[in-house]
């Protein structure tokens, strides 16, 4: 596995670019990853809905959940399943839209200089050890790529953004990725 610094993609991912991102306010500020969850519909798992979501082509009658992301714009960097597949939605260089309003390490808009990871998951239910691996290849790669990233600059949704955020989860094991971290 192995970053392409220039086009901010990683080579052996499935490339899926999403419309939903943008300008990063410095291109080389990337100092934070960000881990999330997401199912759609919530807990179920190995459908097309999270990929139709982050590129606007959801379709919000397919199910009575989805009614309420009619018109949502997000997207994320990133999405392991949990088959341990990679999905590349927006290169590292430019900005996803995963984070929303957001304060991190002093700074908000978490946005503007963090990688977002999905994990094919949800709250109530393990994630599998196949994505901590996957996770782990990533982070190490982003790590080796980018100076200002390192293993101690990792987050999860719920800690940048509390009372409103959730995720990764009870269920993630921070200390499991912890130590899958190569020192």
């Amino acid at each position: 596995m192995k970053i392409n610094k220039q086009s901010g993609l990683i080579e052996n991912a499935v490339i899926t670019l999403s419309p939903n991102y943008d300008e990063r306010p410095d291109k080389d500020d990337l100092s934070g990853i960000v881990i999330h969850n997401i199912s759609l519909p919530p807990g179920e798992f190995g459908d097309k809905f999270i990929d139709d979501l982050f590129l606007n082509q959801l379709d919000c009658s397919a199910h009575p959940y989805f009614e309420q992301l009619d018109g949502l714009r997000v997207s994320s960097h990133l999405l392991i399943r949990r088959n341990g597949e990679v999905i590349q939605f927006v290169p590292f260089h430019q900005r996803a839209w995963h984070a929303g309003v957001s304060q991190w390490q002093g700074r908000e808009r978490c946005n503007d200089f963090t990688v977002g990871i999905e994990l094919e998951g949800c709250d109530d239910k393990p994630f599998e050890e196949v994505q901590y691996q996957a996770l782990t290849k990533v982070i190490n790669i982003l790590c080796e790529t980018y100076p200002e990233l390192t293993h101690d600059k990792i987050t999860g949704h719920e800690h940048i953004a509390p009372g409103r955020k959730t995720d990764p989860g009870p269920y993630f094991d921070w200390q499991k990725l912890r130590s899958m971290l190569k020192t």
